[in-house]
C-alpha cells in the first residue's frame, strides 16, 4: 500500500509530561508500518500544559498531528482554531490535526471512542435500558467517561466524588452531551446499589482509592477501570475473582488510538496491527479484543 494521502513522509508525536512511559508510540509507528507510510515518524516531546500552545505554533508544514496526554488536554482544546463537536463538548482534547489548507489546528477528543470501544470490545458491553450510568471522578476522563455514556445511550449518570463542588465542570459536560448527572459523596455512596443498578462503572480514580470498594464495584455488569498500571488493580482482581466483564486502561488506549490514525493518515487504522503491537509491548497482560 503507497501513502494515498500523497503528503509524503510526516511527521507526529504525543506530547505531554510525563511522557516517557507513553505507550502511544508503539501503537502509531505499528499502524505506519502496516499501512506501509514510508518515513512516517511517530516521537515522545516533553512538554506541558504552559509551553503547548508555542510548541504547536512552531511546528512546520510536516506535522499530521499531535497526540496529547496530561496535562496538556485543556490547554490543547483552547489553543485550536477549530474543534470537534465532542471535544468542545468534554472540554478537552488528546488530538491535534493541521486544518486543511493551513488554517491551524483542529481539536478532537479521540478518548471518547476509547472508553465506548473498552466497554463494548473488552467488557461486551449491551444496553441495560433506563440504568444510569457510574462515573467514579470528576476530572477530564470522567468527562470523557460522560460524551462515551452519551454515545451509548445512557441518559443518566452518577458521578461519585470525594468533594461535589469539584464537579461543575463534569456537569457541565453532561449538560453539553445531554445527559443528566447528579453527584454524590464517596463517604455517603451506597456503591454496592450503584454498582448492581448501573448500565455500566467506569472508575477514573487511582488504584488506591478503589481498594477498600473492589469487591463492592465489582457487582457492576460492565466495569471499566482506566488503570492498568501497575496490573492486576484491585478492581481486575475483584471482577476476576466474581467472573465479571472488565475493560482497561489499555483497552482504552488501544481504541482511542485508532481514531487518531485515521486522522493524522487519513488511511484506515490497521487495527490488529496495532493491538498486536501493543499486547507485545506489554507482554501479554490483557487479551485486548477488537
Amino acid at each position: 500500500m503507497s501513502n494515498e494521502n500523497g503528503s509524503g513522509p510526516r511527521r507526529a508525536a504525543v506530547v505531554g509530561s510525563p511522557v516517557g512511559h507513553s505507550l502511544s508510540p508503539v501503537l502509531h509507528r505499528a499502524a505506519f508500518v502496516a499501512l506501509d507510510l514510508t518515513g512516517w515518524s511517530y516521537e515522545r516531546i516533553e512538554c506541558d500544559a504552559e509551553r503547548l500552545p508555542a510548541l504547536v505554533a512552531g511546528l512546520g508544514p510536516e506535522w499530521a498531528g499531535l497526540s496529547v496526554t496530561m496535562p496538556g488536554k485543556r490547554a490543547a482544546l483552547e489553543l485550536a482554531e477549530a474543534a470537534t463537536p465532542r471535544a468542545t463538548a468534554v472540554g478537552a482534547a488528546n488530538t491535534l490535526v493541521p486544518v486543511p489548507g493551513g488554517g491551524g489546528w483542529q481539536a478532537d477528543c479521540t478518548d471518547v471512542d476509547g472508553v465506548v470501544g473498552a466497554l463494548r470490545a473488552a467488557a461486551g458491553y449491551r444496553p441495560r435500558p433506563g440504568a444510569p450510568g457510574v462515573v467514579l471522578g470528576a476530572g477530564g476522563t470522567a468527562a470523557a467517561a460522560l460524551a462515551a455514556f452519551a454515545e451509548l445511550g445512557i441518559g443518566e449518570t452518577v458521578l461519585v466524588v470525594r468533594e461535589p463542588a469539584r464537579a461543575a465542570e463534569a456537569l457541565a459536560c453532561a449538560d453539553r452531551v445531554g445527559i443528566g448527572a447528579t453527584t454524590v459523596r464517596w463517604a455517603e455512596a451506597d456503591l454496592r446499589g450503584l454498582a448492581r443498578e448501573a448500565a455500566a462503572v467506569v472508575s477514573t480514580v487511582p488504584a488506591e482509592a478503589t481498594a477498600d470498594h473492589a469487591d463492592v464495584l465489582a457487582a457492576a455488569p460492565y466495569l471499566l477501570d482506566v488503570i492498568y498500571h501497575p496490573w492486576p488493580t484491585p478492581i481486575a482482581e475483584a471482577v476476576a475473582r466474581r467472573g465479571g466483564r472488565l475493560a482497561t486502561g489499555l483497552d482504552m488506549l488501544l481504541h482511542q488510538a485508532f481514531g487518531q490514525v485515521e486522522q493524522f493518515t487519513g488511511l484506515p487504522a490497521p487495527r490488529e496491527a496495532m493491538r498486536d503491537a501493543l499486547r507485545t509491548a506489554t507482554h501479554g497482560v490483557l487479551p485486548l479484543p477488537l
